[in-house]
């Protein structure tokens, strides 16, 4: 079995309002020294298949079939055996 730790997040050229009210926040509770705040998701998944390149393969897949949405975010994905 293999587990797929897979992080998600918005383009750079996508506008983030939701990380832009997350500053602000931040910055109203007295963090002024942060900035650019982006926020995205994080999902682990556990697939079982025979070696890492397999697994890998349908990770690959799954994000772009239904977990992410190509056109306004970018995913990064680390597998390990478990």
């Amino acid at each position: 079995m293999w587990k797929a730790k897979i992080q998600v997040t918005l383009k750079k050229s996508v506008l983030d309002p939701q990380g832009a009210t997350v500053e602000k926040a931040l910055k109203a509770l007295g963090y002024d020294n942060i900035g650019d705040v982006r926020v995205g998701k994080y999902l682990e998944v556990v697939v079982e298949g025979k070696d890492n390149e397999e697994v890998e393969e349908q990770v690959v897949e799954m994000c772009q079939r239904l977990l992410t949405n190509p056109v306004i975010e970018d995913y990064t994905f680390e597998v390990t055996e478990v």
